[in-house]
C-alpha cells in the first residue's frame, strides 16, 4: 500500500478530484495549507499598498491506495494539477505498513 501526498494549487483541486475518481479512488483527505518553496512567496496589493507574503496558499491532498495503482494515481495527480508555471507543487509517496478500518476492523487493502 502507498500513501500519496500532493501539495497543489487550490484552483486545481476539482480537476485532481475528478481525475482520481475516474481511476476509482474512493476517498481522499484535503487540507488547506500554506507554505513556500522555490516560489519564495508572493506579492499582493491590499488597499493600495503592496506587500510580500512568504507563505503561499496551497491544498494538500492525501490518498491511500493499493501499490498496484499508485503509479496511475501519481500520473493522474500530476497531469490534473500541472499548469506549467512555478509553484505547481510536489507529490510525495510513502509506504504504508498497515491500515485498519475502525468501524469493521478490516485491515490493509480491505481497509482502503
Amino acid at each position: 500500500m502507498k500513501y500519496i501526498i500532493a501539495i497543489i494549487k487550490p484552483h486545481k483541486l476539482d480537476e485532481v478530484r475528478e481525475a482520481l475518481a475516474n481511476l476509482g479512488v474512493s476517498g481522499m483527505t484535503v487540507t488547506e495549507v500554506k507554505g513556500f518553496g522555490r516560489q519564495k512567496g508572493q506579492t499582493e496589493v491590499y488597499r493600495g499598498a503592496e506587500y510580500t507574503t512568504n507563505m503561499v496558499p496551497k491544498v494538500k491532498v492525501e490518498v491511500a491506495c493499493d501499490s498496484k495503482i499508485a503509479g496511475s494515481v501519481i500520473e493522474a495527480i500530476q497531469a490534473a494539477a500541472q499548469t506549467g508555471s512555478i509553484g505547481d507543487g510536489k507529490i510525495f509517496v510513502i509506504d504504508i505498513e498497515r491500515a485498519v478500518r475502525i468501524r469493521t476492523g478490516e485491515t490493509d487493502d480491505a481497509a482502503l
